[in-house]
């Protein structure tokens, strides 16, 4: 049976996922796209109300800020990290993510974390599954609550309600994991790749104690409401009359959206979910077009900028830090820091 799946697995080309994302993106952006305007984008931009495009931006870099306070705060228990390494890990995370498919910008941040503090990539790659658990259950509360507030379409609240069913089993499994030790080594037992998941469930555990867990919800909080502000400032940049809840549906649409692999910077995708969120609020279509174009632009070349500088600091090039978290991901072993 386990030769049958290892066999199955082979048969998957290694390109198939990258591929699949490329071309979402590639759609997303040829239907974004088709009908752009750059003479009516340029307009659109010596218009807005710069104000709070420069709130935007400023609240947008700041969301890292308490990114890097959460990301600590939740390895506590296991280590005191340097608050402004874990913001240099956390950029240049960002940077690479720009600029590289498939997410590696989240492998880099945990290699550099885990390299720079001396404790196991393990570690850190544990905590940042339990920071996107974190942020999911969040986001899924929080459409519900906005729900409340703003009509919405059937399809988008039971949709949220499946996946909400979903990150319950996974919260509470974290939660078993957490409270009962013994019994997770039990049900994880060391067969196969269990024993790589038992692993894991000792990190979950290393970390899983009410002093640190209830603070890294709250932190959770502040991160996913610091995010939703950008939004809403660009909104009012552009003199939509849209409310703060209706910004957090469109975050929240755009985030869910580009949870599926595709191409670096979420390029397509997020403009394509951008528009979508905002259609539901009945904003004309070729104003929600630059919107989402501008937002994309607005709030990516300042992550370009600050990435770039945290990277430079490091004096290492981006293509020799991703070739060291891969091998040290795959092969991880507690290393020293320089």
């Amino acid at each position: 049976m386990d030769q049958a799946l290892v066999k199955s697995r082979r048969r998957i080309p290694g390109w198939l996922v990258p591929s699949l994302g490329y071309t979402l993106s590639a759609l997303s952006l040829v239907w974004v796209f088709h009908s752009f305007n750059l003479r009516q984008t340029l307009a659109d931009l010596k218009s807005l109300d710069w104000r709070y495009v420069s709130i935007a931006v400023v609240i947008e870099l700041s969301v890292y800020l308490s990114h890097a306070w959460r990301w600590n705060m939740l390895l506590r228990p296991m280590a005191r990290l340097p608050y402004w390494r874990s913001v240099q890990a956390i950029y240049i995370g960002l940077y690479a993510n720009t600029i590289l498919p498939l997410r590696t910008g989240e492998v880099i941040r945990c290699y550099l974390v885990a390299h720079w503090n001396g404790i196991p990539i393990s570690l850190a790659a544990t905590s940042a599954v339990i920071e996107r658990i974190l942020d999911g259950a969040l986001m899924l509360i929080a459409l519900l609550i906005t729900a409340s507030r703003v009509p919405l379409p059937g399809y988008l609240f039971h949709g949220t309600e499946f996946l909400g069913i979903g990150l319950c089993f996974l919260i509470g499994l974290l939660i078993f994991i957490a409270v009962h030790k013994q019994e997770a080594h039990a049900v994880f037992s060391e067969t196969t790749w269990m024993s790589g998941v038992r692993h894991i469930v000792e990190e979950i555990h290393s970390m899983g104690n009410w002093r640190t867990m209830a603070p890294t919800v709250g932190a959770s909080v502040v991160y996913l409401l610091l995010q939703i502000v950008p939004v809403w400032m660009l909104m009012k940049s552009f003199e939509l009359d849209l409310s703060v809840w209706a910004a957090a549906v469109v975050f929240i649409i755009q985030r869910l959206g580009t949870v599926v692999p595709n191409a670096p910077g979420n390029v397509g995708l997020q403009q394509y979910f951008s528009v979508v969120g905002l259609k539901l609020f009945y904003v004309p279509h070729d104003t929600a077009f630059q919107f989402a174009g501008i937002m994309f632009g607005i709030l990516t070349l300042p992550l370009l900028i600050g990435g770039f500088v945290a990277l430079a600091l490091t004096g290492l090039k981006l293509g020799d830090i991703r070739t060291r978290a891969h091998t040290s991901l795959q092969s991880p072993v507690e290393v020293t820091s320089d």
